[in-house]
């Protein structure tokens, strides 16, 4: 009887290759902030913002549906943060470039390339914590909500007939969104998750009803609400924060 330890070559073949669906997701989340950018570099700034919405959908169901047909994998974990990063860092970055910042000059560019940045930093601190972090909590305003604000803001004032401000108030209001979007991003507020959200347990019926409510809304004028959604989402973080700071003083204080 040969008892001696398996070599390399005695071993069978390791099965290689990658999971199909959920990179199919992922790819399409890459696809469509390509698309974006393309579509804001031909001039046509509601399409490149309604793309990177796609590419949220999408990006929401890549990870669930991995999770769903038990195909995690550390590749298509890169993979997913590096469309990220494309997605809602280069794309809107871009996007939001072309439509006022770069009129600004190199205080344009400057603030366009911090937003890709902090996207960048954020998407790495989130992957180099991810097994000590409560999953219940970001850590800082996630990506694509980061980037609905920023081609959020695009796409209202684009669809509107005229802005009702000069030219000067819309290129500071594009600053100030693209800053202020970044700095979220790398902060250390906490923003809900929605990760522990059971969507198989029962629910009171007029949550029903909020949820039609809801879609009704956004079908009568979609930018407007997903961006009011995004802004709130964007604001429940600092509101949190002060919320967790103001319990932490009553406890001290009792």
């Amino acid at each position: 009887m040969n008892n001696d330890p398996p070599t390399p070559e005695s071993l069978p073949p390791r099965r290689r290759g990658v999971f199909l669906l959920p990179n199919l997701f992922t790819t399409g989340v890459l696809f469509s902030g390509f698309f974006a950018v393309v579509s804001a570099i031909n001039g046509d700034f509601v399409t490149a913002a309604i793309a990177v919405y796609v590419a949220m959908v999408l990006d929401g169901l890549d990870g669930r549906v991995a999770r769903l047909t038990n195909t995690q994998s550390e590749f298509g974990a890169q993979y997913d943060s590096l469309s990220d990063l494309v997605a809602f860092g280069l794309a809107p970055a871009l996007i939001v470039y072309l439509w006022q910042l770069s009129d600004l000059g190199n205080l344009g560019w400057v603030a366009a390339f911090f937003y890709a940045t902090a996207t960048a930093l954020r998407l790495a601190r989130f992957n180099s914590r991810l097994a000590v972090t409560d999953k219940r909590f970001f850590q800082g305003l996630p990506s694509p909500a980061s980037a609905a604000v920023v081609v959020g803001t695009v796409w209202v004032v684009e669809d509107l007939a005229e802005f009702p401000a000069g030219e000067p108030v819309l290129m500071g209001l594009a600053l100030t969104v693209t800053v202020l979007a970044g700095v979220l991003m790398v902060g250390n507020l906490a923003y809900f998750s929605f990760k522990d959200m059971d969507f198989r347990h029962r629910v009171p019926f007029f949550v029903m009803l909020a949820v039609v409510g809801v879609l009704m809304l956004a079908a009568l004028d979609p930018p407007k609400v997903l961006l009011g959604a995004f802004v709130l989402y964007a604001l429940s973080g600092p509101m949190l924060t002060l919320e967790r700071w103001r319990r932490r003083r009553a406890r001290k204080g009792a």
